[in-house]
């Protein structure tokens, strides 16, 4: 086999952050080399993530050539004001407008209109010095910038215009339609300075790599560049659990953020408790991952108080364990038209879990479509409450009878291995 092709991947998130940002391009760095493509890793050296997993560390493949410099990040100064406060902003968890203290409305305004693109700026400059000459030196004919935090999409832009190298833009997220970019009160003009770096990023690119369908459909119609989706997806595991929990558990995985709060559920809950005493002695809600305030206040004034089990952050592995002894999984987009476009990564991890999903979210997005086609569990809209009443009683029959289960089908496209071959490909076509 002849050399390797290189190629520099330039990423905010990699161990040991956790959450699902960083998943991503640790796994399409774990099988590239599968592909005849030998990545090389640039991230920051002092990054300031908001969720750590030591964990991850030991899944970085070993020989992976990973190069680090230093980052400023306003996160650190902010802490000074409030650590709370910084820590819930930097992690995307923003109180909705009316619970906003001071002191978070001015981190907020600040943050959006004093760091465009976003709170990672400082890192564009020393990183476009940096990697010139590394990219020159190395040989590098191909970079790809993966963001949110879009500043790496601009480190891109850059290099692009200096060095006019092949230029594959990642989006794990849309940019100026995604649910938060309208909390960060914005005036006209920095509006206007988003949407000018959105439209350079996306002509300037070479291809442009989004996560789902909706984002493609937006992003066509903002550039002429290809536009080439893949998705999250799952990867094998070796963890192994005893076997299914003894009580009817219900299990959300990740953050529940403000806005994603669904009242019509917690009084599904409430009544099938106060209907069904079999049900109330069985039913217990797990909340693993960063649960906002205004949500458990929700649950609680639900009366679910006694039965929600608020497990907090945990490492990769525990959360897998949860999604495999659990008896159905959780999953909860906010009800609006911008998050159509987001799946979710812990939908494919949902979906080898042999446990089936109760998802709810916005009429015709892509988690409904691959919910659907897989047949992995039931997606409801927010107006659909007696049809999720009867279908979360048709699960709990189910469990009683012990034959609640799940049958899934066409999973191997979502396979963390195909997915790479995929971005393989787009590479060796540049």
């Amino acid at each position: 086999m002849g050399l390797k092709k290189k190629i520099l991947i330039i990423c905010y998130y990699w161990p040991p952050a956790g959450g699902p940002g960083v998943q991503r391009w640790l796994k399409f760095v774990k099988y590239l080399p599968d592909f005849g493509i030998e990545p090389i890793v640039y991230c920051p050296e002092n990054p300031n993530y908001p969720i750590v997993d030591e964990s991850l560390v030991a899944e970085v493949p070993e020989g992976i050539t990973i190069i680090k410099q230093p980052i400023k990040e306003p996160y650190q100064l902010a802490s000074l004001l409030s650590r709370k406060s910084s820590k819930k902003i930097s992690s995307g968890v923003i109180p909705k407008v009316k619970k906003q203290s001071f002191i978070e409305r001015l981190m907020l305004y600040i943050r959006g209109n004093f760091f465009i693109p976003d709170a990672r700026k400082h890192w564009i400059k020393p990183s476009v010095e940096f990697l010139s000459n590394y990219i020159e030196k190395h040989q590098i004919e191909t970079i790809i910038t993966t963001g949110p935090p879009h500043s790496l999409h601009v480190i891109g832009l850059l290099l692009k215009q200096k060095l006019n190298i092949k230029w594959i833009a990642d989006f794990r997220d849309p940019w100026t339609t995604i649910g938060y970019h309208k909390a960060l009160k914005l005036t006209k003009s920095s509006k206007q300075k988003h949407f000018q770096l959105e439209s350079e990023v996306l002509n300037s690119a070479d291809t442009i790599i989004v996560t789902s369908n909706h984002t493609k459909n937006e992003f066509t119609t903002k550039t002429n560049q290809p536009v080439v989706v893949i998705t999250n997806g799952y990867d094998k595991h070796s963890v192994r659990v005893e076997g299914k929990d003894e009580k009817f558990t219900l299990s959300h995985i990740g953050s529940l953020l403000s806005e994603r709060n669904p009242k019509v559920l917690w009084d599904v809950l409430s009544e099938l408790i106060s209907e069904n005493e079999a049900f109330s002695k069985a039913f217990q809600l797990n909340l693993i991952g960063v649960v906002s305030d205004d949500v458990l206040e929700s649950i609680n004034n639900s009366g679910l108080k006694n039965h929600a089990n608020v497990v907090g952050y945990i490492s990769h592995d525990e959360a897998i364990k949860y999604q495999m002894q659990s008896r159905l999984l959780l999953l909860i987009e906010i009800d609006s038209e911008d998050t159509k476009a987001i799946i979710p990564g812990k939908l494919f991890e949902y979906l080898i879990s042999e446990t089936p999903i109760l998802a709810i979210g916005p009429e015709d997005s892509d988690v409904q479509q691959i919910i659907t086609k897989t047949n992995t569990g039931v997606y409801f809209n927010y107006n659909q409450k007696e049809k999720l009443k009867t279908q979360i009683t048709s699960y709990f029959e189910a469990y009683l009878e012990n034959n609640l289960s799940v049958r899934a089908i066409g999973l191997l496209p979502f396979s963390r291995r195909e997915l790479t071959k995929t971005l393989s490909e787009v590479v060796k076509q540049l």
